[in-house]
């Protein structure tokens, strides 16, 4: 099956994609938050996929991603699942510095590298997810 994780951000989704029958999780891309609702039918269609997982990190912003939940369901007509997404993005900027790649490659790329590692932790919490 295959499942899209997604880094929600004001500015940017951070977008990754999980097939659970290869077992494979990988960073998709970045995109920016305006239009993505409109952009969402299409990029599921495109890569079939079956569920989507967003992460929540708790605190203030949780009433948002909900609210951002169930306009991607209705959108998409997918299960919507939520995650704890707590400090991925630092883990996501910890590997691109070890990377080695310049500052303005790393910004694209964090966003989808963090929704990549929300989405594999989601994947171990068992098959209770899948």
């Amino acid at each position: 099956m295959k499942i899209l994780g997604i880094d929600y951000g004001r500015k940017k989704i951070g977008l990754a994609l999980a097939d659970t029958s290869l077992g494979v999780v990988e960073p998709l891309l970045t995109l920016p938050f305006l239009g993505f609702l409109k952009e969402i039918s299409g990029i599921v269609s495109r890569y079939e996929f079956k569920k989507i997982v967003i992460g929540n990190p708790g605190g203030l912003i949780e009433k948002e991603i909900f609210e951002f939940g169930k306009k991607i369901k209705k959108e998409t007509g997918l299960e919507v699942d939520f995650h704890d997404e707590t400090l991925t993005t630092v883990d996501a900027q910890k590997v691109l510095l070890q990377s080695g790649k310049k500052r303005k490659q790393r910004q694209k790329k964090e966003d989808a590298i963090a929704a990549a590692l929300m989405l594999e932790s989601y994947l171990e919490g068992g098959v209770n997810n899948v």
